[in-house]
């Protein structure tokens, strides 16, 4: 499980494919501390610590992870949010995080608004659901749902985790990650269940 606070952000050095595979070496500050077989979110995908070097590990994200994220879309020198999984005796500090992707979602506006931002995030309406002021993971990241429509939501970023994510470097038309809350998901199954 993860909370979707950011712990640090890990730069892509090589693609590989291997059968349907891909095979991804990382480097990140994070590295020396990291074991084999260890689960870690990139950009909110839980992946599997398959190899460490002094700076770098590797994970592999199979042929599932890679049509419903934006994983497969990552070029080297790219950078993904890094968060490592919630301890036993550690704070809940953003929401209850699976790290098991929904859907991609597009960035459709993004509004500098002197201090802070607002992003814009369209996505399939049968993803699934928002609500005002609910939770929403973005790439990994932890955060409130401003506006909510059925097939859209907006979010805003303040100054500390636009500078400490890769939020800061989307444009409108890039892709993002989402896993909406949990909670809702239970709620939304129930309700189909009931009708």
């Amino acid at each position: 499980m993860f909370t979707g606070i950011i712990e640090n952000q890990a730069k892509v050095i090589s693609i590989n494919q291997n059968a349907s595979n891909v095979d991804f070496t990382f480097e990140s500050a994070l590295a020396p501390e990291l074991k084999i077989d260890q689960s870690l979110s990139h950009n909110g995908v839980c992946l599997t610590v398959t190899g460490i070097t002094e700076n770098t590990y590797n994970v592999t994200a199979i042929q599932e992870t890679l049509q419903r994220t934006n994983l497969g879309q990552l070029v080297p020198n790219q950078f993904v949010n890094l968060e490592r999984c919630l301890p036993a005796n550690g704070r809940l500090d953003g929401h209850i995080v699976q790290g098991h992707v929904d859907c991609v979602g597009s960035i459709s506006e993004i509004h500098d608004l002197d201090g802070s931002w607002m992003i814009f995030v369209s996505h399939l309406q049968e993803a699934g659901i928002t609500v005002q002021k609910g939770s929403i993971c973005l790439n990994g990241v932890s955060l409130t749902v401003i506006d909510s429509f059925p097939d859209a939501f907006s979010v805003a970023i303040i100054p500390y985790t636009w500078e400490h994510t890769n939020l800061s470097q989307l444009t409108p038309g890039d892709f993002v990650n989402i896993e909406f809350d949990i909670f809702g998901k239970y709620m939304k199954k129930m309700s189909v269940s009931l009708t």
